[in-house]
């Protein structure tokens, strides 16, 4: 798959003369000698008065047996002389019609009165502007990510049930050669141009490729080691308008599960315990992390000679979506309704401990800190006491017995308790904040707890915890803490001698994912871990006043 893209950049061949002249390069070859394979297509036609060369591609099925090419697959026709190379220009509707074919149950769809032109998702500049910003590899291995996603989704959509089994079974090591490659400056810098609307439906529609590459991956072969990060768990980080963002997309079967966990090994081992329990596994299966961090940093410069450098938390936002579609995306008919209110929606991983760190660059001696905002938490504990005292007198017996007065007295309490809890620590120069979720009812934390463990189980009071008023999620089944609950801040100093420099500071998430059955009755549980680090750059200028 790494040659197309410098194939695509002789086309169209010169001196070809007039008429129409058709190369072809493989993508996929199935071993056997009867087998098909999948090409991929180039028609370059030039006109009788040697004017305007026209180049148009196109997928196509090739069969060893005879049968005409059967074609899949028609882009655009593109100008040769266009300002923007045709590879180019085929990479911006590759990734337009992946985007648009997203799987996302609240995505926005295009309205169908719209023309050609204001219905595309994606500019054919801003990606060429991107691609030459970037130049990682000449965006060989992010075109080779775009067709494969759209190849995967002509598999899918359209193509015979063969060719999906052939994409996986000959392009398994080409996706992950692609996903290793795409390095976080060229995806961050596509998705950063083209919005968060659009990142988010593109992300979604990778996501679900990525569910199903992982899930043959799994039925396969024996899952890999969980400290080995998975190629297929993305992200990036970036400065922005004061803000330091780390976006992470993960399907949850990517993320490794945390050691010691005595779930089953795999997710397709689960017992067949009722008839719900096919359906909860794939349910599980197509489920993606989706994680935002943004932190807000300032810097302000201290006559008495240093510069502080303070940052807090203005968003972490985390939640895990279904990749699924609507009755009507699935049919094509009938009424827009959405299945939200299905029982296995709720059937969800769910975030049980966050960690968030942001720091100089490990080794940097010239930041002294972190000092630290919040104190290790000792949480007051709010009782109130109710009690109750019942008497009785009773004379004196005949027997000749004293009088006696009886009493009986009850007590009541009720307390105070958060889901999460959130704490400030240092580990080396980074400041560190971090939350855990706790089980309302018995305050085992969950992100540690295994059954057959000291602690109480949590199970029944996580059921149904995306409803009711004391739910630690909210209704679309994420995690949002902002500048309310994590207030403090964090800083550091540094001498005035690195003033006007622009320093690399590293940002960094660890996210683990927990699942305990919400609505249905199931013996399975599980925690996993994904965790993403990257670079980021803060300038020592002022931006506070004095």
């Amino acid at each position: 798959m790494d040659e197309v893209w410098p194939w695509l950049a002789t086309l169209p061949p010169p001196g070809a003369g007039t008429g129409t002249a058709t190369a072809s390069i493989p993508l996929a070859a199935s071993p056997e000698a009867e087998g098909a394979s999948i090409v991929l297509q180039a028609d370059c036609t030039t006109t009788a008065d040697g004017g305007t060369a026209v180049v148009a591609f196109s997928i196509a099925v090739d069969s060893a047996n005879g049968v005409a090419r059967r074609v899949l697959w028609t882009s655009e026709a593109f100008a040769a002389a266009s300002e923007v190379a045709p590879r180019l220009l085929l990479l911006a509707q590759l990734l337009d019609e992946v985007t648009a074919l997203s799987p996302s149950i609240t995505s926005l769809r295009r309205e169908p009165d719209a023309s050609s032109s204001e219905s595309k998702l994606l500019d054919a500049e801003v990606v060429s502007a991107v691609i030459a910003a970037t130049g990682v590899d000449d965006g060989s291995h992010f075109f080779s990510l775009a067709l494969l996603m759209r190849l995967f989704w002509l598999c899918a959509l359209e193509a015979p049930a063969d060719l999906g089994f052939l994409f996986f079974q000959a392009l398994s090591t080409d996706i992950e050669r692609a996903l290793a490659g795409c390095a976080p400056a060229a995806l961050g810098g596509l998705l950063l141009s083209v919005g968060p609307d659009v990142e988010e439906r593109f992300m979604r529609s990778l996501g679900y490729m990525l569910a199903k590459w992982c899930l043959l991956r799994e039925m396969q072969s024996a899952p890999k080691p969980p400290a080995k990060p998975d190629v297929a768990c993305l992200s990036y980080a970036t400065e922005v308008h004061g803000l330091w963002v780390l976006r992470g997309y993960a399907p949850v079967l990517a993320i490794p599960r945390v050691a010691g966990a005595t779930s089953p090994a795999t997710i397709t081992a689960l017992p067949h315990e009722l008839p719900e329990e096919p359906a909860l596994r794939y349910g599980l299966v197509h489920q993606q992390l989706e994680a935002v961090a943004q932190v807000e940093y300032a810097v302000s410069v201290r006559d008495n000679g240093f510069i502080v450098v303070g940052v807090h938390v203005d968003n972490i936002r985390v939640r895990v979506v279904r990749l699924g579609y609507s009755k009507k995306d699935d049919t094509g008919t009938g009424e827009d309704d959405v299945d939200d209110d299905h029982v296995l929606d709720g059937e969800r991983h769910f975030p049980s401990r966050i960690r968030l760190w942001v720091g100089p660059r490990f080794g940097s001696s010239y930041a002294t800190g972190p000092s630290l905002g919040r104190s290790t938490g000792n949480p007051e504990r709010e009782v109130e006491m109710t009690r109750t005292v019942k008497g009785a007198f009773s004379g004196a017996t005949k027997l000749g017995g004293d009088p006696r007065v009886k009493a009986k007295m009850r007590s009541s309490s009720r307390a105070r308790n958060r889901s999460w809890r959130w704490e400030q620590e240092a580990e080396g120069s980074a400041g560190v904040f971090e939350g855990v979720l706790c089980d309302p009812a018995t305050g085992t934390e969950v992100s540690s707890w295994r059954p057959g463990s000291r602690e109480a189980d949590p199970r029944s009071g996580m059921r149904r915890r995306y409803g009711g008023p004391g739910r630690a999620f909210s209704k679309m089944r994420g995690l949002v803490v902002a500048g309310d609950e994590l207030p403090e801040e964090v800083t550091w100093r540094v001498g005035r001698e690195a003033e006007g420099r622009t320093m690399r500071w590293r940002l960094g998430l660890k996210v683990w994912l927990s699942y305990l059955p919400n609505e249905v009755r199931s013996r399975h549980f599980e925690t996993r871990c994904v965790e993403w680090a990257h670079e980021v750059e803060l300038p020592l200028m002022a931006t506070t006043p004095l």
